[in-house]
């Protein structure tokens, strides 16, 4: 009788989880925020080191004493190591951002993602030796990131950075500058730690124009630059259930 029950019981906890999952996607956020004096915005790029964008973005950033964080994808990398150098030299940190991008090939399994990012970690650390830990998922973890596939990634010592702004200038590369700002500038009133997500692909020259804008928007509104580091909690959006997850949730009415 009671294995009756847990049979049926399964399909319905499958679906609520589903609907969940779809209806509240983002909600859910992984990780305290940290203990500090002043509210706190991160400043990452994604898709780099790309050539002129990523400069462009640099020279702003240093005219703006702003530390970022980039999240690097490893094939961009040869023929432009002295892009990453720079990075580096200017005190900004660096994260993993997969080898390939190729959203089949590294969301085929949870070996291929984290391969590719312990790829990618290897060439940075041929190039300016060091080992980043932060990873970024292409398109953010939601949906992708299970328990098993966190804990694996725990395993290496490696770390889950997902963003609440988004400039949509990945998804949108030909948004006008001002449009880019006001996405920028989309910030909710809890809000004590900011996540940017932004891009240094070659069509980005918008985002160029707008992050001295965006830059003093935060400065204004009382927010201190800082780069990821290792001590930086994670930020993730909420776990995709597995099968294991649903067996897991099963035991608990044995």
């Amino acid at each position: 009788m009671k294995t009756n029950i847990y049979t049926r019981l399964l399909p319905l906890l499958i679906v609520l989880t589903i609907i969940v999952s779809i209806i509240y996607p983002y909600k859910y956020v992984q990780g305290k925020e940290e203990d500090c004096t002043k509210k706190k915005v991160y400043l990452t790029f994604d898709d780099g080191p790309i050539p002129i964008i990523t400069d462009k973005i640099l020279d702003t950033l240093k005219e703006q004493n702003v530390k970022a964080t980039f999240f690097v994808v490893g094939k961009e990398i040869p023929e432009r190591e002295e892009l990453l150098k720079r990075m580096h030299n200017d005190g900004h940190t660096i994260g993993l951002h997969t080898y390939s991008h190729k959203f089949k090939k590294i969301y085929r399994s949870e070996d291929a993602l984290v391969n590719e990012m312990l790829q990618t970690q290897k060439k940075i650390k041929e190039t300016i030796n060091i080992s980043p830990t932060s990873v970024r998922f292409p398109g953010g973890s939601s949906h992708h990131l299970t328990r098993s596939l966190l804990d694996k990634l725990h395993s290496y010592n490696l770390k889950v950075y997902d963003w609440n702004v988004d400039l949509y200038d990945g998804s949108r590369p030909d948004a006008t500058v001002s449009q880019i700002i006001k996405n920028g500038e989309n910030i909710k009133p809890q809000y004590s730690r900011i996540i940017i997500l932004a891009h240094c692909n070659s069509n980005n020259m918008n985002t160029v124009k707008a992050l001295p804008e965006i830059i003093k928007f935060y400065k204004d509104s009382g927010f201190e630059f800082c780069a990821i580091t290792d001590d930086t909690d994670e930020y993730y959006y909420r776990l995709k259930q597995s099968f294991n997850d649903f067996s897991e949730s099963i035991k608990l009415f044995r």
